[in-house]
């Protein structure tokens, strides 16, 4: 597996350093630190980029080191350019498939901000990316306690691809799983056209029925992989992705494992609806899975 791990010195990317350390990984997987510098800021001060690009450099070796003092192959690189452009180009150039980066970043230099950065590279990357939030205080390490991972599905092939990366991964020991399907129901807007009261109880008893079946079919995939897994049916809330920040935070959730896109009744959930919300709001780690492009 080969990890692209976003960093820029402040806090928020210690965490990913710290996440990606803690957890394990494939064997022989890699892993490529990357600190952007946006050279706008050096246009009056052309003469100070190198120093920059220098004193980036020591610090991104330096904020990397568990990595491979950990027995991981890591490389390091420092990349001039926006980085809400040059994240998922360096991805797709080193061919990465998993994007981790922090939630929040540091000053105007390089900074990784979430809501646009985050945003950017969310919507633009072709593999899959990791807003990494920093653990509750309160869990235990993940080699005493394990993690607990959420995994919303619709029964779509996105989550499916969610299902999968999650059972195809080793995962800390005593680690939980819960799948989670939000049944849908019809919004009726205005007096036309009607509904017969019959059509929507069929609607509804409809949504409820693929919600419990698209948790059923995760779990048993899950099952499968020997993982411990439950699964929960939610009530409905005004959107899916409310249902779905609702219940990460009342399971104390370490991390949410979703497909880019999912179905809303006869539609698509385009990425910047349910995974956007999600990613961007929820109080855990959130990883948004992307199926690999096909090279032909």
């Amino acid at each position: 597996m080969r990890i692209l791990l976003a960093v820029d010195g402040s806090n928020s990317s210690d965490a990913v350093i710290q996440e990606a350390t803690n957890r394990p990984w494939p064997t022989r997987s890699e892993f490529n630190v990357v600190t952007v510098l946006d050279p706008f800021f050096f246009t009056r001060a052309p003469g100070l980029l190198d120093e920059a690009k220098k004193n980036a450099l020591q610090g991104l070796k330096e904020q990397a080191k568990p990595l491979p003092d950990a027995g991981w192959v890591v490389s390091e690189n420092i990349v001039l350019d926006n980085p809400r452009h040059a994240l998922a180009r360096v991805a797709k150039e080193w061919k990465a498939d998993l994007i981790m980066l922090g939630s929040h970043g540091r000053g105007a230099v390089g900074r990784l901000l979430l809501g646009s950065t985050a945003r950017a590279v969310l919507r633009h990357a072709e593999c899959s990316v990791e807003i990494v939030r920093r653990a509750r205080p309160e869990r235990l390490p993940y080699s005493q306690d394990g993690m607990r991972v959420l995994i919303p599905t619709d029964g779509s092939e996105h989550a499916e691809d969610a299902l999968e990366s999650v059972a195809n991964r080793p995962w800390p020991t005593n680690s939980e799983f819960r799948i989670i399907a939000v049944p849908e129901y019809p919004v009726l807007a205005g007096e036309y056209p009607y509904y017969p009261p019959e059509q929507v109880t069929d609607l509804v008893t409809t949504s409820r029925n693929h919600a419990s079946e698209s948790a059923i079919a995760g779990e048993a995939l899950l099952v499968k992989a020997g993982l411990r897994t439950s699964r929960e049916v939610t009530e409905p809330k005004d959107t899916p992705a409310h249902a779905i920040l609702a219940a990460a935070e009342n399971w104390k959730t370490d991390l949410i494992v979703m497909g880019s896109h999912g179905r809303r009744g006869f539609d698509r959930l385009i990425l910047g609806s349910v995974s956007e919300a999600v990613a961007l709001h929820a109080g855990c780690s959130v990883e948004v899975v992307r199926r690999p492009v096909a090279v032909l």
